[in-house]
């Protein structure tokens, strides 16, 4: 059997909470060894634990504000995010980002928030999982600004173009390559082929983002072998290959000590 890593996935909301525990198994059964959790804001931090609490050898957490959950309240969220970092080990500062999607009201404080996320991945010598819709300009910006300073992570469900991501991967950046590459109205699979495996994990963003065939469904994290399988076809190269290097990128973030 292929075994994967889902680099992102928020199994914990409640679109779960009648059959999360077979979401799980059913992910281990289709080789999908390790999960990992980001963060939305203080109303998942709970359950995210709890996840990762029952099945510490697959659910992994990361902490952090996501860009939707940066309003009014964010310095108040971003004390409770310091606080749990104080508190306890993760394997990631995420979900962060920019996302001017539905509305730029809260840029600055979006700014504001993603720097400090980014000082606290340096601080903690962690990998970061970064959101960026409808937000590539700005967010370029701030990546230039921590150019050589050590960042790592993961652009996770990857909407840019070809030019930026090459500036991303020749940063140390992994791009997140989820259901959207089985989509008719894309251009990743056009940027995917000319991005080497070394660059790429596989994702879902579970219950979000499904892959066809199943678009229209609650994603879950047992559909990363589909992404695979398109992965295989845009590389032309074995399956195994692309569950082999997308596991080993993935296991170099998120466990570097173990080097699996």
């Amino acid at each position: 059997m292929n075994y994967f890593i889902d680099t992102h996935a928020h199994l914990y909301l409640s679109e779960f909470d009648n059959d999360r525990k077979e979401v799980v198994e059913r992910a281990i059964q289709n080789g999908v060894t390790k999960i990992m959790l980001p963060n939305i804001d203080s109303s998942s931090i709970k359950p995210m634990h709890e996840l990762a609490a029952a099945f510490p050898e697959t659910c992994f957490a990361m902490m952090g504000l996501h860009p939707t959950s940066v309003k009014e309240t964010h310095t108040e969220e971003m004390a409770i995010v310091e606080e749990a970092l104080r508190n306890k080990a993760y394997k990631a500062i995420g979900e962060i980002g920019i996302d001017l999607y539905w509305d730029n009201t809260f840029l600055k404080e979006q700014l504001s928030v993603l720097t400090r996320q980014l000082d606290l991945a340096l601080h903690y010598h962690l990998p970061t999982v970064i959101h960026a819709r409808n937000s590539f300009p700005q967010i370029m910006e701030v990546m230039e600004s921590y150019r050589g300073k050590g960042l790592k992570g993961i652009f996770h469900a990857f909407s840019g173009n070809l030019e930026i991501a090459q500036v991303l991967t020749e940063m140390g950046f992994k791009l997140g390559i989820g259901g959207v590459i089985t989509y008719k109205k894309t251009d990743l699979p056009l940027i995917v082929r000319e991005i080497p495996l070394k660059h790429l994990v596989l994702e879902t963003d579970a219950p979000y983002l499904t892959p066809v065939p199943y678009r229209g469904k609650r994603n879950e994290s047992s559909y990363i072998p589909n992404i695979g399988q398109v992965l295989q076809q845009l590389k032309n190269v074995p399956l195994d290959e692309v569950a082999r290097v997308t596991t080993e990128n993935a296991m170099e973030l998120f466990f570097p000590a173990h080097g699996q």
